[in-house]
């Protein structure tokens, strides 16, 4: 018997493949400052854990395929804060932002088909291209130009009659880009010229600094019927492991199909989505004292990171990740020499290595991506340790 061909080439996750180090490492007794993935410390609402706790059904039923009713009139009242309509039948209810994008492919390839995205980007969009059967053709951005789109020809350049869809996130993982206007109208024309989809990847809407916002492609006139957005609860209201998303799209058309994907899965959980409803229903003033939070976990970050010269960094205008390239030849090494050989004072960092958030082989190898998910202390803590950990690295590469 032989493993099909996409068992054997889908791609391990840079996040969490660096596992079994860390294992060790703590039986070591090291403690290992989690930089490499975005799991926040924000307490989940409390409301969202009421909810759950004063369920009283006597039987945890099978729920509609598309999700409650409730909860998206819920997401209906938030995109109306930001003067985006909706109706309940432009979303359904997934199992996590994953499952949006994962449905959002499907929707619009067929195996064999290609889909447009900038690189670096969210590592399981490899993973989600391999399960769809479709090829993931990357545009490389750069971190000295703070990872900003390039040209509009360099992009068309990519455009194939093979071409279904472009994917964008913003603000993005793992760079902390906020696309501009202009970068989203080049979309815009490409995809209404090319007669594609643009895939967007909006889980991290409210996490903005220092004035930028975060224009959702939902907002942009005349490509109504072509954008589909992944939305999520992990990282809005810090309940990643709650797996609930949404899909949404103003085309009847493929919200039909959509619900099909959804039908074939039976529903998405019943207790997060009642969990995820009173989150929705709470004040919008809950976001802004988090948001300065996370800021404050950026700076500190940025600031430890930059006052070593040899490592190119930009400030992130969102989300919460920032992509540094190292002065080293081997980011993956790196990580592990972190894990396997280094502590100091008997605490280490795990990091993500860059290579995995590219589809372009042999780029990323120099450089990282480190989630600023841990309090400011503590992220000022590991940020000091990674850059002894660096400058012991290269002494002993020599």
């Amino acid at each position: 018997m032989e493993l099909s061909e996409r068992a054997l080439t889908i791609q391990a996750s840079p996040i969490r493949r660096l596992t079994p180090l860390l294992l060790e490492a703590k039986k070591r007794g090291i403690t290992v400052h989690h930089l490499n993935i975005g799991q926040p410390d924000i307490e989940t609402p409390k409301v969202f854990w009421d909810a759950i706790k004063n369920y009283d059904e006597k039987v945890l039923a099978y729920g509609l395929s598309d999700g409650l009713p409730e909860l998206k009139s819920a997401v209906v009242d938030y995109f109306a804060r930001y003067n985006i309509v909706l109706r309940q039948s432009d979303i359904q209810v997934t199992t996590a932002g994953s499952e949006a994008v994962l449905y959002s492919m499907c929707l619009v390839t067929d195996p064999g088909d290609e889909i447009i995205v900038f690189e670096p980007f969210y590592t399981n969009y490899n993973g989600f291209g391999t399960t769809a059967g479709i090829k993931i053709i990357p545009v490389t951005t750069k971190a000295e130009d703070g990872f900003a789109l390039p040209d509009l020809q360099e992009i068309e350049k990519k455009v194939t009659s093979k071409t279904k869809a472009i994917l964008v996130c913003s603000p993005n993982n793992p760079t902390g880009h906020i696309l501009t206007a202009e970068e989203m109208d080049k979309i815009a024309f490409l995809a209404k010229k090319h007669d594609l989809f643009i895939l967007s990847d909006e889980v991290y809407r409210e996490f903005t600094y220092e004035g930028e916002k975060a224009i959702s492609f939902l907002e942009l006139k005349g490509v109504e019927d072509r954008v589909i957005v992944g939305d999520s609860i992990s990282k809005r209201f810090s309940a990643c492991g709650a797996r609930v998303g949404f899909i949404i799209s103003k085309n009847p058309d493929v919200m039909a199909a959509a619900l099909k994907f959804a039908q074939a899965r039976l529903c998405p959980p019943t207790l997060e989505q009642l969990g995820a409803l009173a989150a929705y229903r709470m004040d919008p003033s809950y976001f802004e004292p988090i948001r300065k939070e996370y800021q404050a976990r950026r700076d500190a970050l940025y600031e430890t990171l930059k006052s070593n010269p040899e490592i190119v960094v930009k400030k992130p205008q969102g989300a919460f990740y920032v992509m540094a390239k190292l002065p080293v030849e081997d980011s993956d090494a790196f990580a592990a020499f972190m894990l396997r050989d280094f502590s100091y004072e008997g605490e280490t960092t795990m990091v993500a290595p860059g290579d995995g958030f590219y589809a372009t082989k042999g780029l990323g190898m120099n450089e990282i991506r480190l989630a600023y998910v841990l309090n400011v202390e503590r992220t000022k803590r590991a940020a000091d340790i990674l850059l002894k950990g660096l400058l012991e690295f290269k002494r002993k590469s020599k």
